[in-house]
């Protein structure tokens, strides 16, 4: 009897997905396009912080953005209407996007002379950790009434993440969130990655995150 082959089905598109993501973040490199991975859980304000983000930064800063959803095209309608060029994606009931999904959505969006790009990725909180986008900087948003804990029961997805910020801080006094805590959580997981506080409903922490963003362009073209 011949011997049972074993195939490694997650390992091969894991392995192709890595290949396709490093090839576009060569190509996005020559055209000096920062794209920058966002994730979260539902809810955590991405589309809102993202709103904000555009009307701070228009002047001086070409913004584009790829939605990805399992269905509609609300977050997609309401960039737009703050002045970034937007596609939407939907993902087929996948969780996440992946480097060719990435891909596909960007020759839809056509970022020749956009300066950043963002990926607003499916909400949830494990998928899209597992899966390169070939998104040169990944950032993650843990939202206040989501809890001080998340590090712990997320692990992969502040491991990854460039970028740890920390959105609805205006609600702090009414959860239980404990940034001492939460900051020794993230710090098991991920040594280095800054953390920043902020409101995308009322400015506070925001000008911190603006300054990474540009500071990052400046870095990833120069």
């Amino acid at each position: 009897m011949d011997a049972m082959r074993v195939i490694e089905v997650k390992e091969n598109v894991f392995a192709s997905n890595v290949r396709t993501a490093d090839g576009l973040r060569a190509k996005m490199h020559n055209e000096g396009t920062l794209l920058v991975n966002l994730m979260s859980s539902p809810g955590s304000g991405k589309t809102t912080l993202l709103s904000a983000t555009i009307d701070a930064l228009r002047s001086d800063t070409k913004i584009g953005i790829i939605e990805a959803d399992v269905d509609s095209a609300v977050d997609a309608e309401t960039v737009a209407a703050h002045g970034a060029k937007a596609v939407q994606v939907h993902t087929g009931g996948m969780c996440h996007l992946d480097a060719g999904m990435t891909d596909q959505g960007l020759a839809e969006l056509g970022y020749e002379g956009l300066d950043l790009v963002f990926i607003e990725n499916v909400g949830n909180l494990i998928c899209p950790a597992e899966f390169d986008t070939g998104a040169a900087k990944k950032v993650m948003i843990l939202s206040v009434p989501e809890g001080d804990d998340k590090p712990l029961k997320y692990p992969l997805m502040f491991e990854v993440s460039d970028l740890v910020l920390v959105s609805k801080i205006d609600t702090a006094s009414v959860f239980d969130f404990d940034r001492q805590r939460f900051e020794a959580n993230v710090r098991l997981r991920n040594p280095t990655a800054p953390i920043l506080y902020l409101s995308a409903r009322t400015g506070e922490g925001m000008d911190a995150w603006y300054q990474w963003l540009r500071s990052e362009v400046a870095a990833w073209k120069a």
